[in-house]
């Protein structure tokens, strides 16, 4: 009885796919790439994107194409990484063990294979870890360690905390030390169990763009292409390599300019022979704005220029001088954020981005376990999170957070940012259900009352000056709108430490202006005046004024950010 010429068929095939599978992995690498054993990381950089161009399943359809293009990223994988290279030139194999018939270097965790579009960049373990079983690595670091174990740090743990090893800022990322981070399988891909996370490139268009983009706060990594410019499908391999690596601090898209013309152009970009990369992200303002990366075509500087570009909401601070702004505007909740790390960590940045018009950002190098705030609110491990809510109570929301990557501490973060808010908005409501005021009127400085309103009772005097009657409407308006917002926390000072609003008649006062200003300010129609008698020290806001503008001025008075003249003489009303 014969045996079925079906079975034949896939008995064949699967010996032929065994038989080039054991092939890959028996090549030298230097010879898929076609590089000498001395080449440098440059030589073999240039090599790979050479060779991955040509062969590219997408650019080539030629039998075998997709067969040489995954030899060439397994020789990338080995020869871009110092450890397997050297491993490879010594044993024969990069994992470092001598095996039978060396020069093998496959992936020897079953990812040999892609569909169109995949990439093959991999890297090692990429965390250095504390232990733990499995693939669950978790940091978590805490104060009263043995002092004598780490040379003195008076923790008792290593200063490259969490969010260092993150992103290099104080610890090593790990085995793969030249950027090969993880990279997304396309279709019918395997890929290793240490890799199953799948990151999509969104097809982004204009709709797309101004709904989940635009303003959001959140950094989107974003490729500009038409089907005739060169580059598209390393960047794409790239682009895919570090979306996948700062998944949850960074999105990433391409837009197409020959179908989104109108999104192009909105944009400014245009796309001539090259695909263009670039970063949508934040400074300090919450309007996003479009970087362009020109470096090197290799995830690792990529990577490198998005987490430069990631949003700056945070105000870095020294914790030992450090308090929550009692009177910050607007009236929102703050957020300080405890970590080892000497600059702001790129996972509260991210953060600080997704959150910037609802939350005060502040971030703390801890070096000292005795800092008073960190005793009163009973702080024992870092990274922690410490709030202030908006009737001033502080509190401690989390210490000794503990994490396996940046998608999982991101989104702990935002779990933890918005239970916090939520309670906020409720403390809010509160408010708002309580009886208002039954006036809240500004009132008009004179010889009779000015003891009273800004003397030395209060610590700050906010003067609305007006020269004319529409003036004066307008003054008392802002003002009194600015003054309820400050009412609330107002009204928690204690009888030394109140702000106290009021108008005065410029026409009529000018010998109590010249105590500021030696000509009495006879050229200015209306201006803002912030006096602190106590100190006897002034700042002015001159010229148009606006709601926003009077509150942005109060609040930098209020915070210390503006700069404070002497008086010319002690201020008196007549």
């Amino acid at each position: 009885m014969g045996i079925p010429i079906r079975t034949l068929l896939v008995a064949s095939l699967v010996l032929s796919s065994i038989a080039l599978d054991v092939a890959a992995k028996t090549l030298d690498p230097y010879k898929v790439l076609g590089v000498d054993k001395n080449a440098s990381q440059r030589d073999i950089k240039k090599a790979f994107h050479k060779l991955s161009l040509k062969y590219h399943p997408d650019k080539n359809k030629d039998k075998g194409a997709q067969q040489k293009f995954e030899e060439i990223n397994n020789a990338h994988e080995i020869l871009s990484d110092e450890e397997k290279r050297k491993n490879y030139d010594l044993y024969g194999d990069e994992k470092g063990n001598p095996g039978i018939g060396g020069g093998h270097f496959g992936n020897h965790e079953g990812f040999t294979g892609g569909g169109p579009k995949t990439t093959y960049f991999k890297s090692g373990d990429g965390w250095q870890t504390m232990g733990g079983p499995g693939n669950g690595k978790t940091f978590s670091f805490s104060f009263g360690g043995n002092p004598g174990s780490d040379g003195g740090n008076p923790f008792g743990f290593d200063l490259g905390d969490v969010f260092s090893n993150m992103f290099g800022g104080g610890g090593s990322m790990g085995g793969n030390q030249h950027g090969g981070f993880a990279g997304s399988a396309g279709p019918g891909a395997r890929t290793s169990s240490q890799h199953t996370n799948h990151v999509t490139i969104k097809e982004v268009t204009m709709q797309s763009f101004n709904k989940e983009i635009a303003d959001q706060g959140i950094s989107w990594i974003l490729l500009f292409y038409t089907q005739q410019a060169k580059g598209q499908f390393v960047l794409e391999s790239v682009l895919e390599d570090v979306a996948r690596s700062l998944d949850g601090a960074v999105r990433a898209g391409k837009i197409n300019c020959e179908k989104e013309k109108a999104l192009c152009k909105k944009a400014g970009v245009s796309v001539g022979k090259l695909a263009r990369l670039f970063i949508y992200s934040y400074s300090t303002t919450e309007k996003g704005s479009l970087h362009e990366y020109s470096g090197e075509n290799d995830a690792k500087s990529l990577k490198t220029f998005c987490q430069e570009h990631l949003p700056r909401f945070s105000r870095r601070v020294d914790i030992s001088q450090f308090s929550f702004p009692s009177h910050a505007l607007p009236n929102l909740p703050q957020v300080l954020l405890l970590s080892t790390k000497k600059g702001t960590p790129a996972m509260w940045r991210a953060v600080s981005g997704m959150f910037c018009n609802r939350l005060i950002f502040y971030d703390a190098e801890v070096q000292d376990a005795s800092i008073p705030l960190l005793k009163r609110l009973g702080v024992k491990n870092v990274p922690a999170v410490i709030g202030r809510n908006i009737n001033g109570e502080e509190q401690l929301l989390k210490d000794g957070i503990s994490v396996k990557d940046l998608r999982s501490g991101i989104k702990e973060l935002k779990t933890l940012l918005e239970s916090f808010e939520k309670k906020n908005k409720k403390l809010a409501s509160n408010q708002a259900k309580k009886p208002e005021p039954t006036e809240n009127k500004i009132p008009l400085l004179t010889a009779s009352n000015f003891q009273e309103t800004c003397g030395e009772k209060a610590s700050v005097c906010i003067i609305g000056i007006f020269k004319s009657n529409k003036a004066k409407e307008k003054l008392e308006t802002v003002l009194s709108e600015v003054s309820q917002k400050t009412l609330i926390r107002g009204q928690r000072y204690n009888s030394g430490n109140a702000i106290a609003y009021a108008l005065l008649d410029g026409n009529r006062q000018s010998a109590f202006l010249s105590s500021f200003d030696k000509s009495g300010y006879q050229l200015s129609e209306n201006l803002l005046l912030a006096y602190k008698p106590r100190r006897g020290k002034f700042a002015v806001h001159a010229g148009e004024l606006t709601m926003e503008e009077a509150e942005r001025f109060v609040a930098s008075v209020l915070n210390g950010d503006v700069h404070l003249s002497a008086t010319r003489q002690k201020p008196v009303l007549r």
